[in-house]
């Protein structure tokens, strides 16, 4: 189920800044962290739903990129976004 649009505007807003960057990294890692925490969710209720599984593999290792990317260019950003998204840092 795709995330409603006020609450993907407030991500927007909240993560990019303004309501037009919505490519920047940070809100595309939080518009993902939503979606996965969506999905899991429903395969909590479903164990045999394989292709949703397999959707939120991928979205999983996209974030993980997306992260990855962060943590080289701005550590700072990296930290503070994985502290109010509650995800946890690689060592």
């Amino acid at each position: 189920m795709p995330t409603p649009k006020d609450r993907k505007s407030e991500l927007i807003k909240q993560f990019g800044g303004a309501e037009a960057n919505t490519g920047s990294t940070p809100v595309q890692i939080a518009l993902l962290s939503e979606r996965i925490n969506e999905l899991t969710g429903h395969l909590k209720g479903h164990q045999k739903d394989f292709h949703s599984r397999r959707g939120l593999l991928l979205m999983v290792s996209q974030r993980a990129k997306l992260l990855k990317y962060l943590n080289k260019t701005n550590v700072e950003l990296y930290r503070k976004l994985t502290e109010q998204l509650g995800i946890r840092q690689k060592l």
